[in-house]
């Protein structure tokens, strides 16, 4: 196992973001990582930042760091051999399960700690780690950072020459010239000419990220809350302090702005009214100098102000409520998750891991590991490569519209979105969102006759007609349907809004099933915190008997290959090999045995309860020499009510990401969604239907 040791080389460098960051980067490599912070940031009780955002979205186990009093206390008194011997006493704990890589973080320096260097250089090489240096571009100098990562090279350097990783430089500037900085860099340095220090990111300032949510605004300036509205989940990307007329700032009511107001601005509260109906989601009205509107002007705008858009009051000022607005501590509060989530997604989409070494990619077991943020990773990358043309018969509908501008922005696929234009831009614009070239957008109206007569050749033999071809396509899922069909398209994404059997029964009709497959079923990829399990049949199959339960289990042991996961199937029954008796388990066991029988090469049992299935210690019991008890990464329910109620039990209570139903057996991918299907899950799912085409186009070749 390899240690590294996040080190800062100044205060404010973004120590803490890096190291989780670092973290998602090498799981997203298959690798098991273990996470510690060996001593609190603080002398608060709370959890430090990075060991609450690592158990809440790494879903990692990481002890509690030793108190900082503590440690301040063994230092002041001669004690720091007992203070070491308590760090490596948590490493060993933290990696006792077996890890590939520990990434531990150092502490943050500051002006009340001027120990901090030291001790971090201790830490590093008491647990014996490799030393990863974070600094920052802001404020600094390029002659200046140059002599800053020199000296901190030479604090963690070893006397073999080694200890040395790389390096991380946060906060760069827009517009940055990277290869001039790079070369006065490295013409300063002799640690960065010799390569002694690589560079394994530069991660540039993104304002979007540092978005806070109203909810965070309210309490720094510990406002009243007149209506709390979406202020949980409504982020402030501008602020408008209204010293102006409402026709010299009405440009500035755009989604993301907070708009500060006196309450007795009745024209400024009515134009925010007036926004907040026509669809623009403002981050909030926030009335200052503790005023509010009067009593008709606030009936006059109740609609608005009763309703999802956040109003606040405060009793400062405007100006000092601004002033005050410009001191927000820029850390993620610990209940925001979401933020830290795209944060770490940022930072590890601009690290490069591949100066670390070989040795940390290849895991003990010789199993390469999947866990959720490598397969979410994979998933994006190998969309990327397949570039498939994806049609959305929900094309005005307001998740499937940022899920399709996300798509085209990141490359996953070229989406296509059936609705009208118009309204496909008011409802970008409505989300603050701007159409990118590269997304296409067709009138269902004026398409629609070029499909009549292939749908009525496709469907001669159950006697359509086109006037009843024409009727079916005013539906545009059919119409999506029929483009796939024509191979115009190479997928379809559907259910936002729409039901399975809206999406699925057009499939049917007119796409049909694939060569060998005899029904069509469904999987859901389960994102467990420490690797991807798939569960199948949980979306169409409602009482499938022992031939077709077969029949799920060799396709979603294939999909689970395909998507880079090692299938050990566990056919699902309440009883354990021959404990129990019945119908139903007979069932289990007669499907297990074609399974066998018909894919010799798939590592299969059953029946096999769940805890049987998923826990080595209970597995080991209840059927030992199983190859897949306790080690099952493909779970098959008997039945549909078993496994869509397990799926949504495990998504709710564990708050696990379920991505899918991504449906399998048809000649061609077509998908559906959860009608509560977030953005990320339709960009999920897009990217999955991509990857589906592209297996697709290889098997027919």
């Amino acid at each position: 196992m390899k240690t590294l040791f996040v080190a800062p080389t100044r205060n404010g460098v973004g120590l803490s973001s890096t190291a989780l960051g670092l973290t998602r980067a090498l799981e997203r490599q298959g690798l098991k990582v273990a996470f510690l912070k060996p001593i609190a940031q603080t002398h608060e009780l709370s959890t430090d930042d990075s060991v609450h955002f690592a158990r809440a979205l790494g879903h990692l186990s990481v002890p509690d760091p030793i108190p900082l009093a503590l440690a301040e206390e063994q230092l002041s008194h001669g004690g720091e051999e007992d203070l070491m011997e308590s760090v490596v006493a948590l490493a060993q704990e933290v990696t006792q399960g077996g890890a590939d890589v520990l990434i531990a973080e150092g502490l943050a320096l500051n002006e009340r700690n001027n120990y901090a260097g030291a001790l971090n250089a201790s830490l590093a090489r008491n647990l014996q780690a490799d030393t990863i240096l974070v600094s920052s571009l802001a404020g600094v100098t390029p002659g200046e950072l140059a002599d800053e990562l020199e000296i901190a090279a030479q604090a963690y350097r070893r006397s073999d020459g080694s200890g040395l990783s790389g390096y991380v430089l946060n906060f760069a500037p827009p517009g940055l010239d990277y290869g001039t900085l790079m070369a006065e860099l490295r013409s300063r340095s002799r640690v960065l000419a010799s390569g002694e220090l690589p560079l394994l990111g530069v991660v540039s300032q993104s304002a979007g990220l540092n978005a806070p949510r109203t909810l965070d605004i309210a309490r720094h300036l510990r406002a009243d809350v007149v209506n709390e509205g979406e202020a949980a989940v409504r982020r402030v990307t501008s602020t408008v302090v209204t010293a102006r007329t409402v026709p010299r700032m009405a440009h500035l009511f755009v989604p993301g702005a907070l708009v500060v107001t006196p309450g007795d601005r009745e024209d400024v509260i009515m134009a925010a009214a007036l926004s907040h109906l026509s669809g623009v989601p403002l981050a909030g009205l926030m009335f200052t100098s503790g005023s509010a509107p009067e009593e008709s002007i606030e009936r006059l705008c109740r609609a608005a102000l009763g309703s999802t858009l956040p109003v606040l009051r405060v009793n400062t000022n405007s100006f000092e409520t601004a002033s005050r607005l410009s001191r927000l501590d820029a850390r993620v509060p610990h209940d925001d998750p979401q933020r830290m989530d795209r944060m770490l997604d940022f930072i590890a989409d601009r690290l490069d891991t591949v100066p670390l070494g070989t040795r940390l990619r290849a895991p003990l077991d010789g199993e390469r590991r999947l866990p959720p943020s490598a397969f979410r990773y994979e998933l994006i990358q190998k969309a990327r490569a397949a570039a498939k043309r994806i049609v959305l018969p929900e094309g005005d509908e307001p998740r499937t519209v940022k899920a399709a501008i996300r798509c085209v922005e990141k490359g996953i696929a070229r989406p296509v979105l059936l609705a009208k234009p118009e309204r496909v831009r008011q409802v970008a614009e409505g989300q603050g969102l701007t159409l990118p070239e590269g997304l296409e957008v067709l009138d269902p109206d004026t398409i629609r006759a070029l499909y009549v007569a292939p749908m009525v050749e496709l469907r001669k033999s159950k006697g359509l007609t086109a006037p009843q071809a024409e009727a079916q396509l005013e539906d545009t899922v059919v119409l999506g349907t029929m483009m796939l069909a024509l191979g115009e398209v190479d997928g379809l994404v559907s259910g936002a809004i729409h039901t399975t059997a809206n999406t699925v029964r057009p499939a049917l009709q007119l796409i049909k099933t694939a060569p060998g497959s005899k029904l069509v079923s469904s999987v859901f990829f389960m994102l467990m915190p420490e690797q991807v399990l798939v569960y199948g049949d949980a979306a169409i199959n409602p009482n499938p008997n022992a031939e077709e339960l077969a029949d799920i289990a060799i396709q979603s042991a294939d999909s689970a290959r395909a998507f880079g996961i090692t299938p050990r199937v566990a056919m699902l029954s309440y009883s354990t090999g021959e404990s129990g008796s019945g119908e139903d388990v007979e069932k289990v066991k007669a499907a297990t045995a074609l399974v066998r029988e018909r894919r010799p090469d798939l590592l299969v049992d059953g029946p096999m309860q769940y805890d049987a299935a998923s826990v080595l210690s209970v597995g080991q019991q209840k059927a030992p020499g199983s190859p897949v008890a306790g080690r099952a990464t493909v779970f098959i329910f008997p039945d549909l009510n078993t496994g869509n109620t397990t799926y949504k039990a495990v998504q709710r209570a564990a708050g696990v990401v379920a991505v899918g139903p991504m449906l399998q057996g048809l000649r061609k991918p077509v998908n559906d969604l959860s009608r509560g299907a977030l953005v990320d899950d339709i960009v999920y799912t897009i990217a999955l239907t991509a990857i589906q085409a592209t297996q697709v186009a290889g098997a027919d070749s």
